[in-house]
C-alpha cells in the first residue's frame, strides 16, 4: 500500500507558477516511477510529466514542455511538479500516481496509487 498526499494547488495568473508537492509513505519510495496527471471539468484524466525511480529520465506532454518540470527527492519521498508560464487551459485537479515499477508510463493504466488531487486555477 502507498498513500500520495498532493499540496501546493491555488488561484494563479496567466502567466505566474506553482509548485505542486506530492509526499508518499508506504513502501520504499526510491524504488517506483511516478508520475503527475491532471482532469479538466467533462475531460479525460491526461498525463502531465512522469520520472523514473532514480530520477535519471522524465516525460512530459507536448502541451507542458518546456513550462513545466518533474523532480523528486528520494530522500524525503517527495515528487514536485515546478509549473510556469501558466495558462487558463492548465486549469485541473492535479494527481500524482506511483507506478510501481522503476519506470514511466504516460498510460493511467500503467499507475497503481494515486493520489487524493489537488485544485490548480489560472485565471486570465
Amino acid at each position: 500500500q502507498v498513500q500520495l498526499v498532493e499540496s501546493g494547488g491555488g488561484l494563479v495568473q496567466a502567466g505566474g507558477s506553482l509548485r505542486l508537492s506530492c509526499a508518499a509513505s508506504g513502501r520504499t519510495f526510491s524504488t517506483y516511477g511516478m508520475g503527475w496527471f491532471r482532469q479538466a471539468p467533462g475531460k479525460e484524466r491526461e498525463f502531465v510529466a512522469g520520472i523514473t525511480n532514480s530520477g535519471a529520465i522524465t516525460a512530459y506532454a507536448d502541451s507542458v514542455k518546456g513550462r513545466f518540470t518533474i523532480s523528486r527527492d528520494n530522500a524525503r519521498a517527495t515528487v514536485y511538479l515546478q509549473m510556469g508560464s501558466l495558462k487558463p487551459e492548465d486549469t485541473a485537479v492535479y494527481y500524482c500516481a506511483v507506478t510501481l515499477l522503476p519506470s514511466i508510463s504516460k498510460l493511467k493504466s500503467g499507475y497503481r496509487y494515486w493520489g487524493q488531487g489537488t485544485q490548480v486555477t489560472v485565471s486570465s
